[in-house]
């Protein structure tokens, strides 16, 4: 059995000596995966129910924070060689395809293939807006700018064409070191 380490780093715990114990800490304890969560922004108020808890209440405030989990990740991956890296979850319908694409597949070349892309839909109505970014239609999103990110990993010349988001023929390089 693996077993894997959730830690939502944020306000109070996001600094460099935070990370590096927490990738050291858990590659030293045999752990197999390091997860890091994604929420861009945080409300005091907001009317959208968290759908995990009895209450609707996301745990923690406003003022908890989260660390931009790719950009963390990509920290952990310098301090580690073994533990794996993943998003849990990364929001991928508030989030540029190409961008998301991009950043995960250089994650993965500087972990030398050490990555795990888990990806979501998103719950919070006020962070889509807060974003710019439809709250509607936001699984038909994440499935069509998951294609696409495919779509650049896999192909030499890569398109995509969808209701919600068209990619012309493009390149992207370098591909991920895994294969998706």
């Amino acid at each position: 059995m693996d077993v894997g380490v959730f830690v939502p780093l944020g306000n109070g715990n996001a600094d460099p000596a935070t990370l590096r114990a927490v990738g050291r800490e858990s590659e030293d304890r045999g752990f197999e995966s390091i997860w890091l969560p994604e929420h861009v922004v945080l409300f005091d108020e907001y009317e959208s129910q968290y759908p995990y808890s009895h209450d609707g209440r996301f745990p923690g405030g406003g003022d908890t924070g989260m660390l931009e989990p790719l950009g963390a990740l990509a920290f952990l991956a310098a301090v580690t060689d073994r533990v794996r890296l993943g998003t849990a979850i990364c929001l991928i319908p508030q989030r540029n395809p190409v961008y998301t694409a991009k950043a995960v597949t250089d994650l993965d070349a500087m972990s030398g293939g050490r990555v795990e892309f888990g990806i979501g839909v998103g719950w919070l109505r006020e962070e889509f807006e807060a974003l710019g970014m439809p709250f509607e239609r936001r699984g038909q999103r994440a499935d069509e700018h998951l294609a696409v990110v495919k779509a650049l990993w896999a192909d030499e010349i890569s398109s995509y064409r969808g209701d919600l988001y068209d990619l012309p023929p493009c390149r992207m390089y370098p591909k991920p070191v895994q294969r998706p």
